[in-house]
C-alpha cells in the first residue's frame, strides 16, 4: 500500500495542477498533428501514429522515472518503421505494425529489467552522428511526394528524389505552395507568443485555405478514415516474430538511445536525474500498450519532452492530461482532422528533418580524426541507401569493431627501472632488444584481451642472437581475464627467451591469471619457479622477482 501511495504521489502535485494542466493542454494539442505526421512519415495509416502518441504518452508517464519524458514516435523510429515491408504492404500490414510495436516494447523491457543501459555506450558518437543526420535527410526526402504532389519512382528515397528533380514539370504546384506556406508560417508563428502552438495554427490555416478555395490538394481524409472512437485492443500476430525480430531490436536500440539522452539531460523537479533502466522499462511498457491499442512504435521524444517542460510542467500529470487531450480530439474532432492538407503535414515533417541535421556535430567528428570521420561517413551513406533497420545493426557492428580497435591501440608497455639506493622505480620506454646479463621489468597498461595481445607482442623487446643470460619480468597486477591469445604470446616469448639462455618471469595478483596460465599450458613454458603470486603490498613482489633475477644472472655468469 505504501509503494502504491508513493507511486501515485510521483504522478501529480496538488500545488502545481494549474501549471501541469496548461503544459498538458499545449503538448496534447501539438501532438495531434504531430502524431498524424509521425504515422505519415512511417508510411502507415496516420491514425496509427496518433494512437501511438496517445497510448505512449499515457503509459510512459505511468512507468518511467523521468518526470518530463514524453514517450511518442520519433522521426528516427518512424523512418525505421517505413523501411519494414511487412507493415506497409499486403493483407495484415496493420496487425504487423501493432505486433512490431509490442515486440519493440518487449526488447525494451528486457533491457530495463536486466539493466543493459551500459551496452548503449558501445555505440560511438561518430556512428550516432552519421545515423541521426542521415535520418534528418531521409525525413526530408521521404516527404517530397506529399509535398510536391508527384509520386516519384525509385528503389530508395535518394533515387526517388532524383526522379522528382528530373520531372519537376509534373509536380503539383498548388500542393507545393501550400507546403511552402506552412513552413513559413510555422517559422514565423513560433517566434510569437504562440511558441510551439504556432505549428498547429499554421497547419490549420493552410488546410483551411485548401477547404475554402476548393483547391485540388490531397487531404488526410483522401487516404484514410479518421474514426471518431478510441482504439480497441488487438492481439499481436505471433507468427510474425521471426521476420520482425531484427527491426524490433533496431527500433528498441534507437528508442533507448534517444530516451537515454532525455534521462541524462533533464533532471526531475527534485534535482535528481532519472533512473535510465526504469525509463527503459517505461518505454517498453508504452510500446506494448501502443501495439495492443493499434499504435505504432514509440520512444522517448526529446522535442516533446522539451516542449512540456518549457510549457511549465511540474509533474507527470501534464503528460497524462496531454494523452487525454489527444483522446478528446479523436472523439470530438475526427471529421475536422480529416481536412488536414497532406502538403501541410509533409511540410511539418520536412522542417523536423531539417532541424534534425546538426552541421556542428558533423564538423566536430570530422575534426576528431580520419578514423572517426570515415566511420561517420560510412554510417551516413549506409543509412541513406539501405533499409534503416539494417543500417542500425551495421552501425552497432561498426561501433563494436571500433571499440575493439581502440582498446587494442590503447595498450602501452613501459619498463620499470629499480633504484635500490632510494627505493624508487623509474618508468621509461622498453628496450627494442633483450641484451646480455640484464633484468627488464615490464609493466603493460590497458587491455590485454584478444585484439590487444598482438599489440603487446609487437611491443616486447626482441630476442636476438646477441641476447644472453637476461631475465624479462612481466608484471600483470590488475589483470584478470587475459584469454588464450595473450597466453599463447607469453608461452612463445618464454620459449624464445629460453632458446637464448634467458628466461621469462611473470608476477600476478588475480587467481584467475594463475588458472589461465595452467589451463593454456603457459605455466609449463614459463616454469613453476618463474611465476610469482603478488600480495597486498604494491611493488613488493616485483622487487623480489627482480632480486631473484639478478641472483640467477650472477650464478649463470659464473658458470659461463
Amino acid at each position: 500500500m505504501t509503494k502504491l501511495k508513493t507511486w501515485v504521489q510521483t504522478l501529480y502535485d496538488r500545488k502545481t495542477i494549474k501549471q501541469d494542466a496548461v503544459a498538458g493542454l499545449a503538448l496534447g494539442v501539438v501532438s495531434v498533428p504531430d502524431g498524424l505526421a509521425g504515422g505519415l512519415l512511417a508510411g502507415v495509416n496516420p491514425v496509427f501514429g496518433l494512437y501511438g502518441y496517445m497510448m505512449g504518452t499515457l503509459t510512459g508517464a505511468l512507468f518511467t522515472s523521468a518526470t518530463f519524458m514524453a514517450v511518442q514516435a520519433t522521426g528516427a523510429m518512424a523512418i525505421v518503421v517505413s523501411d519494414v515491408p511487412q507493415v506497409r504492404v499486403g493483407e495484415g500490414a496493420d496487425r504487423a505494425l501493432f505486433t512490431l510495436a509490442v515486440m519493440t516494447g518487449v526488447v525494451m523491457l528486457i533491457a530495463g529489467f536486466f539493466k543493459l543501459g551500459t551496452l548503449l555506450r558501445w555505440v560511438s558518437n561518430s556512428v550516432m552522428v552519421g545515423f541521426i543526420n542521415a535520418v534528418g535527410v531521409n525525413i526530408i526526402l521521404g516527404q517530397l511526394d506529399n509535398f510536391s504532389g508527384y509520386e516519384a519512382v525509385g528503389v530508395n528515397r535518394v533515387t526517388r528524389a532524383f526522379d522528382l528533380l528530373f520531372n519537376l514539370g509534373q509536380a503539383h504546384w498548388p500542393s507545393m505552395l501550400i507546403g511552402a506556406a506552412t513552413i513559413l508560417l510555422i517559422i514565423a508563428l513560433e517566434k510569437t507568443r504562440l511558441g510551439p502552438l504556432g505549428m498547429v495554427v499554421a497547419i490549420v490555416l493552410t488546410s483551411g485555405v485548401v477547404v475554402v478555395l476548393g483547391a485540388e490538394v490531397a487531404q488526410l481524409r483522401d487516404i484514410t478514415d479518421v474514426p471518431g472512437t478510441l482504439p480497441l485492443p488487438v492481439l499481436p500476430d505471433l507468427s510474425l516474430i521471426p521476420v520482425l525480430i531484427v527491426p524490433a531490436v533496431a527500433l528498441a536500440f534507437v528508442g533507448l538511445v534517444q530516451g537515454a539522452g532525455i534521462s541524462g539531460s533533464m533532471p526531475n523537479p527534485d534535482g535528481e536525474f532519472p533512473d535510465a533502466s526504469q525509463d527503459f522499462v517505461g518505454q517498453g511498457a508504452a510500446n506494448v500498450a501502443a501495439g495492443l491499442f493499434q499504435g505504432m512504435p514509440v520512444g522517448g521524444s526529446m522535442s516533446a519532452s522539451s516542449l512540456v517542460k518549457t510549457a511549465g510542467a511540474r509533474s507527470k500529470l501534464a503528460l497524462i492530461i496531454a494523452s487525454g487531450v489527444m483522446a478528446i480530439a479523436i472523439l470530438l474532432f475526427s471529421n475536422a482532422v480529416g481536412y488536414i492538407a497532406m502538403p501541410s503535414l509533409a511540410a511539418l515533417l520536412m522542417l523536423v528533418g531539417y532541424r534534425t541535421i546538426k552541421p556542428e556535430d558533423i564538423k566536430a567528428v570530422w575534426r576528431t580524426g580520419a578514423t572517426q570521420a570515415t566511420v561517420m561517413t560510412v554510417t551516413f551513406v549506409l543509412t541513406m541507401l539501405i533499409p534503416l533497420q539494417n543500417a542500425v545493426m551495421v552501425g552497432i557492428g561498426i561501433s563494436l569493431i571500433l571499440f575493439v580497435i581502440k582498446q587494442s591501440n590503447r595498450m602501452t608497455l613501459k619498463r620499470w627501472e629499480m633504484d635500490d639506493t632510494r627505493g624508487r622505480m623509474k618508468e621509461v620506454d622498453p628496450p627494442s632488444e633483450v641484451g646480455v646479463d640484464e633484468v627488464i621489468v615490464l609493466q603493460p597498461y590497458g587491455s590485454l584481451f584478444f585484439a590487444s595481445a598482438p599489440v603487446f607482442d609487437e611491443a616486447l623487446p626482441d630476442v636476438t642472437p646477441a641476447s644472453h643470460n637476461s631475465v624479462v619480468i612481466i608484471r600483470l597486477r590488475g589483470k584478470s581475464d587475459l584469454g588464450t591469445t595473450f597466453m599463447d604470446v607469453l608461452a612463445r616469448y618464454a620459449y624464445a627467451l629460453r632458446s637464448a639462455s634467458c628466461k621469462l618471469v611473470v608476477t600476478y595478483a588475480d587467481e584467475k591469471v594463475s588458472d589461465q596460465l595452467v589451463v593454456t599450458g603457459a605455466a609449463v613454458a614459463l616454469g613453476k619457479e618463474n611465476i610469482y603470486e603478488s600480495d597486498e603490498w604494491l611493488g613488493a613482489t616485483v622487487r623480489r622477482a627482480n632480486d631473484d633475477a639478478r641472483t640467477w644472472i650472477a650464478e649463470n655468469r659464473q658458470v659461463d
